[in-house]
């Protein structure tokens, strides 16, 4: 079993990354603020001005570390990673099950029912535990609602109707998502989903959670040797990962959703640090940005049973797991995906 490792942020503007014998060092004004053993790495995400020396590069993409850029908000630019890892037989099995309509319809499936099962436990969870805070009747009714989409997309039906339930469920539960926000309710407010530019502070959380996964998500594919950009849910198209967007379906609640909301709900985050611009953009600034990641990093360390395999492991394992689970999939090995399921 792969080990989980850290993720290096990268936020401090005008910070330099170089390969200081077996070790990154994070430089700023010339001086090292920071040096890991890069066994200790599994990626780099530096957001903004930040940039890396060529023998830092060169030295990741031989011990397998992907170097990330984001933008200083967050906005995917840019990916340097060593040569495609895995089995090519594997690749071109996977080709094969995505221009096969029922193979494909099988595995979007279960990426839906992940999706689905998932955001129905977050609505669950905030139902049991603050039934005194909340519209009980509205989230009840969402909660049966996703109910009865779950049973119309494990019927027999074609990947364009599973994709129309998938858009269905995810109306229903943003519809409700304003619920779950239980304290600071006057300055994180939710209407809908808003990105690229985000427009309320929640969207704003939201989409740099699901960034975050995405990076990871996207190389745990890689680091098994599936092509993170040909998948099965959402279609192909130059540049897309839709093979990532399809794993990170079954994350986006269990992960990012409820991380956002104890953001919120527990007042680690403040309104103040949110810059709102004349174009209704909402930005985070630093010092939140670094409170998210610290957040999300602690997260991935929380240990938990995976519901397949019965075994413990750190959250942060989890992307790993299921992109092992996959492939043996598509390989024949396993009759089905088994999504992860959160219970």
């Amino acid at each position: 079993m792969k080990k989980h490792l850290n993720t290096l942020f990268v936020t401090t503007q005008g910070a330099y990354l170089a390969k200081e014998g077996e070790t990154v060092a994070v430089k700023v004004d010339g001086k090292v603020r920071l040096q890991l053993p890069i066994h200790t790495l599994g990626g780099i995400v530096c957001f903004g001005q930040v940039s890396c020396s060529p023998f830092l590069m060169g030295f990741c993409a031989e011990n397998d570390v992907a170097i990330s850029f984001l933008s200083e908000h967050g906005r995917f630019l840019a990916r340097v990673q060593g040569p495609v890892s895995g089995n090519v037989l594997l690749r071109r099995e996977q080709y094969r099950w995505a221009d096969d309509q029922q193979k494909s319809t099988s595995v979007a499936r279960s990426a839906v029912i992940g999706k689905i099962s998932n955001s129905r436990t977050v609505l669950q969870r905030v139902l049991r535990d603050h039934p005194g805070k909340i519209d009980v009747p509205v989230l009840q009714g969402a909660i049966d609602r996703l109910n009865s989409i779950l049973m119309h997309v494990r019927e027999d039906i074609t990947l364009d109707t599973i994709r129309g339930y998938e858009g269905e469920a995810a109306q229903v539960y943003f519809n409700v998502f304003d619920n779950l926000i239980t304290s600071q309710k006057e300055n994180f407010i939710f209407h809908e989903r808003s990105r690229r530019p985000p427009l309320d502070r929640v969207n704003c959380l939201l989409s740099f959670l699901y960034t975050m996964v995405m990076h990871d998500v996207r190389s745990a594919l890689e680091s098994v040797g599936l092509d993170p950009a040909v998948g099965f849910l959402h279609r192909v198209r130059p540049g897309r990962p839709s093979l990532a967007l399809d794993m990170m379906e079954e994350f986006r609640s269990f992960l990012a959703d409820r991380l956002a909301l104890s953001l919120i709900n527990l007042s680690q985050v403040k309104d103040k640090g949110f810059r709102i611009m004349e174009s209704g953009a909402v930005f985070m600034d630093d010092e939140t940005r670094k409170t998210v990641l610290v957040a999300y990093q602690n997260r991935k360390q929380d240990e938990i049973m995976h519901p397949f395999i019965k075994e413990k492991m750190p959250v942060g394992l989890l992307f790993h797991t299921q992109a092992l689970l996959l492939a043996r999939h598509l390989r024949g090995d396993l009759d089905g995906y088994p999504v992860f399921l959160w219970k």
